[in-house]
């Protein structure tokens, strides 16, 4: 898609479609709105109060231009009570390219703000907003319309500053759009070979190294954990490691690991019919992980970013791992698997071993890791675990700053003994109750010294239905925070960020 800046008049410019957000407590006096009001024929305000738009968050309303407006359509959305930002820019963008994709080729979103941040939500969310996954739709079920063009229409001439934060904006869309591709993908289509496959591509593509590594390069690297799921299956695993490494002398490094299971059944532990039906998107951590390097690189951040992903499905085939069996795993600590279903934190241990040998600043995981998180949390909600409270409230403030929701959990040393065992190191499940908690204790013991981040993003990262910024299916969570806390790790930063 081309999204340009424009300074010409909301109501005197020509597109399918010209939107324009309002916050609750200015529907009364928002001067862009009276201005439109004015090019209607004063048709505008009793419109909105005949259709009742009290400007709640993502209320939408569609009026024809009827001849007033350049434009074939205006379309109203709402805000909240909010002051403008750079979060109601994202919702402004998402609800009215959401709303024009279907019907539309072309649209204009009018900015209430020139700052850096809300032009790159507005890119961003005209990206994430245009969104469809149609791979495999056919005939009458394939769209007839495709957003081409989006305009962001601002005071004054359009300066370099703000084309670049457009342009920004548009990676981080797309590195977001690339995620959820992604999750999407039906597992037939995407095994764990195509995902490395698919991200090498995109390395090359983006100037990031790739390394990957097939089952027996697995085997030399020793990954026991990751090979004991990957038995059940006729599918080989892969392991690839991604880095962006800036020119910049004595950046911050930070690696980012991804469960990547392309399809869980349950292994011999078999899930029940509905609870396979979104395995797929069991690697959605793994895609995140993918698309925040990715993005880093188009960014060209200033930090040294890496992002490793162990890939495989777990299935019941007859040489699948079984409970009672024992593993070792990269750092030498002895598994007992008590429920083959729990695999995502397996093959996460010996990701987590060889990414710690990376010597980061900063580990961070991203894995749909538990239904105990889906429990305490909900669907739209990560839980955020670290060992480092600086660490924790930094990636707090990136997922407020990213409108992505998190809550942090704890830590809890008495849940620790759960994960003993009579006959190896660790148990690798504990009790249902607090399964989240116990998962990211069996993680924690194989960061080593690192300050270690772990979000189980189980809920958020797919979704049955449409929500304000996030579509149906493979929603990307993660890489907005993600990309956020690596802005914050700025050149300048960079001394307050090692001492955190």
């Amino acid at each position: 898609m081309n999204i340009t800046l424009s300074n010409v008049a909301p109501a005197s410019f020509a597109a399918d479609v010209v939107a324009v957000g309002v916050s609750s407590q200015g529907l009364a006096r928002d001067p862009i709105l009276a201005r439109l009001n004015q090019a209607t024929g004063g048709a505008l305000m009793p419109y909105l109060k005949q259709e009742g738009f009290k400007a709640k968050e993502g209320q939408v309303l569609h009026m024809l231009g009827r001849g007033r407006l350049k434009a074939k359509r205006l379309t109203i959305v709402g805000l909240g009570d909010q002051a403008h930002s750079a979060r109601t820019a994202r919702i402004l963008a998402v609800q009215a390219a959401r709303a024009a994709t279907s019907k539309a080729s072309s649209l204009a979103l009018v900015a209430h703000s020139l700052d850096d941040a809300s032009l790159r939500s507005l890119a961003e969310g005209i990206m994430t907003g245009a969104y469809r996954y149609t791979r495999y739709l056919t005939g009458d079920r394939k769209p007839a319309h495709e957003l081409k063009k989006a305009t962001i229409l601002i005071d004054g001439k359009p300066t370099p500053a703000a084309r670049n934060s457009v342009a920004d904006g548009q990676a981080v869309g797309e590195s977001i759009n690339f995620a959820r591709d992604l999750v999407n993908c039906p597992p037939n289509d995407l095994s764990a070979t195509r995902f490395a496959e698919l991200a090498a591509l995109e390395a090359k593509r983006f100037g990031v190294a790739c390394k990957t590594f097939d089952k027996k390069g697995i085997a030399k690297l020793g990954m026991p954990l990751l090979l004991a799921v990957n038995r059940g299956s006729t599918e080989e695993p892969r392991f690839f490691h991604l880095s962006y490494k800036p020119t910049v002398a004595k950046a911050p490094k930070v690696a980012f690991v991804g469960k990547g299971l392309t399809f869980d059944s349950g292994g011999l532990c078999l899930k029940t019919a509905d609870g396979m039906l979104d395995m797929k998107a069991d690697m959605a951590g793994a895609a995140a992980t993918v698309a925040i390097v990715l993005c880093a690189a188009r960014l060209e951040l200033p930090i040294e970013v890496h992002g490793v992903v162990a890939s495989t499905d777990n299935m019941s085939g007859g040489d699948a791992y079984r409970p009672g069996d024992v593993f070792p795993s990269r750092d030498g600590k002895t598994v007992e698997i008590i429920n083959t279903d729990a695999e995502g934190r397996l093959v996460l241990a010996d990701a987590l071993a060889y990414a710690r040998e990376l010597e980061p600043d900063y580990l961070i995981d991203h894995a749909t890791l538990t239904g105990a998180c889906l429990v305490a949390l909900g669907s739209y909600r990560a839980a955020l675990f670290s060992n480092d409270d600086g660490l924790l409230q930094a990636y707090q403030k990136a997922a407020t700053t990213s409108g992505e929701n998190v809550w942090p959990m704890p830590l809890d040393e008495d849940m620790r003994d759960q994960l003993k065992s009579s006959i190896a190191d660790l148990k690798h499940t504990g009790s249902r109750y607090g399964g989240s908690i116990t998962a990211a204790l069996f993680l924690r013991e194989f960061i080593g010294s690192c300050r270690w981040a772990h979000l189980d993003i189980a809920g958020p990262a797919f979704q049955s239905d449409n929500r304000i910024t996030q579509p149906k299916g493979g929603t990307g969570f993660g890489v907005l925070t993600a990309v956020e806390f690596l802005s914050g790790l700025s050149k300048s930063d960079t001394t307050r960020a090692q001492s955190l």
